[in-house]
């Protein structure tokens, strides 16, 4: 598939703007700016394993597609929600758990770039990734 790989944020568009919303406190935000974050992705089926690597914390998550699972924000933020594949496109549909907004993400290879595009109330940000 073509999200297996080891991926590295390149740039980032809007990102404080929709920190912000998220209701992400400014030093967090100044520091989530330069994360560094690094996704390792594989897939087996419809399982995938995504390593997050980033200058504030390592973790694995494994997910299937259409299963409801549990997900942290790196500032703590409780995700609930399911990714499905939608074409070339895994689509992200999660609510948090302290209010019930919905935070909806879609991962897609554009030409040799990883995006991953988060919209929360409105705003709209990415995140574009090249393999390492």
């Amino acid at each position: 598939m073509a999200f297996n790989g080891t991926w590295k944020v390149h740039r980032s568009e809007n990102y404080d703007k929709f920190m912000e919303k998220m209701g992400i406190n400014l030093m967090k935000r100044k520091l989530a700016a330069h994360d560094n974050l690094k996704l390792t992705i594989t897939q087996e089926g419809n399982k995938f394993t995504v390593k997050e690597s980033s200058t504030f914390r390592n973790i694995e998550v494994v997910f299937e597609l259409g299963v409801t699972f549990n997900y942290n924000l790196a500032d703590g933020t409780e995700l609930s929600g399911t990714w499905s594949l939608e074409g070339n496109k895994l689509i992200g549909k999660f609510k948090r758990t302290d209010n019930g907004n919905e935070l909806n993400t879609v991962r897609e290879i554009i030409g040799d770039e990883l995006v991953q595009t988060y919209v929360y109330e409105g705003v709209e940000a990415k995140r574009i990734f090249k393999k390492d």
